[in-house]
């Protein structure tokens, strides 16, 4: 059996927290994507779990990018069979139907900014580290959705400026961006783990409705790709699939008789 480049801890209160550990900065390589893709497929087809948490080890780093050693040694046909591989695997997270949330302590450069820009929520650690897309620097650029999804994310100009710029800049200014969610002060890696997790819990059943999340999840993603007529077919077909479940019959039963619903993810 090879290096566990990805670990994955199924935890009993519904949130799985997936790892990516190389030290020193967490880089990642074709070997750790497939332990990343299969881990994905783990927690998407496991019905109790229902938000995926995604940390990097240690305190320094979230992840730098992808092994810079090993893209310089590979051919050209690895390289692009390699940034292909990686695209996958970031859209399979991106359409899993559960919450994933990226838990930045530490740096998170290159093409771990392009990974946490598949999570739906960035929540660092305040004064933990740099963030930023600096692949112009080395005569490249953004290879694993990051082109794509900053453009999505922030439009445009703001885009084009930062990756064009090519610079490193602080949590608090990503904040001020809208490239990050949320700040949380905490001394150390584990203790910010701690209150990302308790963030995670509010979405997990019974107190959140996790299923209707998940369907929010794939209108948001999917519609936001498709004309909007399409786009509103879509939001109807998963509306209706809600209808069909019993979180749906348990909160308009709770709102019915005022009360608090209590959910099941189902």
């Amino acid at each position: 059996m090879g290096e566990t480049l990805v670990e994955y801890e199924r935890g009993d209160d519904g949130v799985s927290v997936l790892t990516l550990v190389a030290p020193p900065a967490n880089t990642y390589s074709y070997e750790m994507m497939r332990q990343l893709d299969a881990a994905i497929l783990e927690a998407r087809m496991d019905d109790a779990v229902h938000v995926l948490l995604l940390r990097g080890a240690g305190e320094r780093f979230f992840c730098a990018g992808a092994d810079i050693g090993i893209l310089a040694a590979a051919s050209p046909r690895f390289k692009y069979y390699f940034c292909l591989h990686a695209n996958e695997t970031l859209c399979r997270l991106e359409q899993t139907p559960k919450l994933v949330i990226a838990a930045i302590s530490g740096h998170c450069v290159g093409g771990g900014l392009e990974v946490a820009l598949a999570a739906d929520l960035r929540i660092a650690r305040k004064g933990a580290g740099k963030i930023g897309l600096p692949e112009v620097n080395l005569g490249v650029l953004p290879g694993t959705g990051g082109t794509q999804r900053l453009t999505r994310l922030l439009g445009r100009a703001r885009a084009f400026e930062l990756m064009a710029g090519g610079r490193l800049f602080e949590f608090e200014r990503a904040l001020e961006l809208g490239l990050l969610n949320e700040l949380v002060e905490a001394p150390d890696a584990a203790a910010f783990l701690t209150r990302v997790r308790e963030r995670a819990r509010e979405f997990v059943p019974p107190g959140r409705a996790s299923r209707a999340v998940g369907l929010i999840k794939r209108a948001v993603v999917s519609g936001a790709e498709m004309a909007f007529g399409e786009a509103l077919a879509l939001e109807r077909e998963l509306q209706q699939q809600l209808f069909e479940s019993e979180d749906a019959r348990e909160g308009l039963s709770a709102n019915l008789e005022k009360r608090k619903p209590r959910f099941k993810g189902r």
